[in-house]
């Protein structure tokens, strides 16, 4: 079907591809990407262009495999909301009703972790001003930090600790015991800061659900979806289809190997399924993950959520309606540049399209990974966008974000909302 039966211009999504080919790949920031334009029930683009293995000289294919790191995020929220339709845990429970052990977490004070590898932690802290909650999890105020931050004591604790690293022998319920004997890095709801709050979130749905996450996630939510390519690890007779990872060379342009497909840690099952940065997944399967979503939480006649839950994630959970901006603490990481966007379930939503600087809709949600990839939901307008590539540490990583939802908007000859 022509795009232009669904209000798109076939020749400005041409331009959207070669816009980002000519800026992006040809101009040495990424390898190679893959694109999809999804609208009111139909792909009306797909772009593709540039290498998946720079190396063995592979050009891109549409059935690659990608790392898709915190795009691993919205998936294990989806996971979460099962749970809470089936009454099994609510956004409001107190996190210490499934870890007891966290019921007397306190917040951080002063002192460093040892550098003895048996010694005792040596923090002294702070109660918290109320109780860690679920929500604060999904949303990133749970007072948890992530070891890469380089800010504090606490984000140095994790280091140390090697929180969530995927050879982590006991896997999840290892990673709870870690994070029992680190404080918080601030009291819950009154800050965000990035975390390992969704691997948690995985911990209690492997918990709840009396399956381990990563069997929960194929039987419940892959499976049912053909989403057949998404997984912690790459099978063996995958790995052709595997792409390797690169890392800005230098400053300036041009790429370098920083995961090699054939080496990687990601073609062994790991000991810890990460909710918040494990899995792999091609353009195909995050894109039905997303056309789920868009159409209520239900896919060719496979119900995963319903639609009621489905629209929670186009809500704005910061408090007091706040924006990310407001609340992020100093020297922060995010897959978000801030302006006009809350946070909902394991995503990005966007609240004042002003602020953005950028066409959108309100209600729109999104997130990225940190190899470059990203996609968005706007449900007003029935689209879906899913972008794959695989460059980790590149600066280019938001400017792009920001060229692709331009360049798709723009192709847009039609609006369905009027905001």
């Amino acid at each position: 079907m022509e795009p232009e039966t669904v209000g798109m211009s076939s020749a400005r999504l041409a331009r959207l591809n070669e816009a980002m080919k000519r800026r992006y790949v040809d101009g040495g920031y990424l390898p190679g990407m893959l694109t999809y334009v999804y609208r009111k029930g139909q792909l009306v683009h797909t772009g593709m262009c540039g290498h998946m293995d720079i190396e063995r000289a592979k050009p891109m294919r549409e059935d690659a495999i990608f790392r898709i790191y915190s795009m691993s995020k919205p998936i294990t929220a989806v996971a979460l909301m099962m749970l809470v339709e089936e009454g099994l845990i609510g956004l409001d429970d107190a996190v210490h009703t499934y870890i007891p052990a966290w019921k007397n977490l306190g917040v951080y004070a002063s002192g460093m972790p040892s550098l003895l590898a048996d010694a005792p932690p040596g923090f002294l802290t702070t109660p918290t001003l109320r109780p860690m909650k679920v929500v604060d999890l999904a949303t990133h105020t749970s007072g948890l930090t992530y070891g890469f931050m380089m800010r504090t004591a606490v984000d140095a604790a994790y280091r140390k600790a090697k929180v969530t690293d995927r050879q982590t022998p006991g896997g999840l319920s290892e990673m709870i015991e870690q994070l029992t004997q680190i404080p918080l890095d601030f009291s819950p709801g009154t800050a965000w800061n990035y975390s390992v709050s969704m691997d948690v979130l995985g911990y209690l749905v492997e918990k709840l659900s009396g399956m381990s996450f990563n069997e929960f996630l194929r039987k419940r939510l892959f499976e049912p979806l053909d989403m057949n390519d998404t997984a912690f690890y790459v099978q063996s007779d995958k790995i052709e289809r595997f792409t390797s990872c690169y890392q800005p060379e230098g400053n300036g342009r041009g790429l370098k190997l920083q995961d090699d497909a054939r080496q990687s840690t990601y073609v062994q099952p790991p000991m810890l399924e990460s909710g918040g940065g494990g899995l792999v997944s091609t353009g195909h399967d995050y894109l039905r993950f997303c056309r789920m979503m868009l159409n209520g939480g239900t896919l060719d006649g496979v119900q995963i959520l319903s639609p009621k839950t489905v629209a929670l994630f186009s809500l704005n959970y910061l408090p007091e309606g706040r924006e990310v901006a407001d609340m992020a603490l100093p020297g922060m990481f995010s897959e978000s540049a801030y302006a006009g966007v809350g946070f909902s379930l394991g995503c990005g939503v966007n609240v004042n399209v002003a602020k953005t600087h950028l066409p959108g809709s309100l209600g729109e949600y999104f997130w990225g990974g940190a190899a470059a990839t990203a996609f968005w939901i706007d449900p007003k307008e029935e689209l879906t966008v899913v972008f794959m590539t695989q460059v980790i540490g590149s600066e280019a990583r938001l400017t792009l974000r920001r060229d692709l939802r331009t360049l798709v908007y723009s192709a847009m000859t039609e609006s369905f909302s009027p905001g």
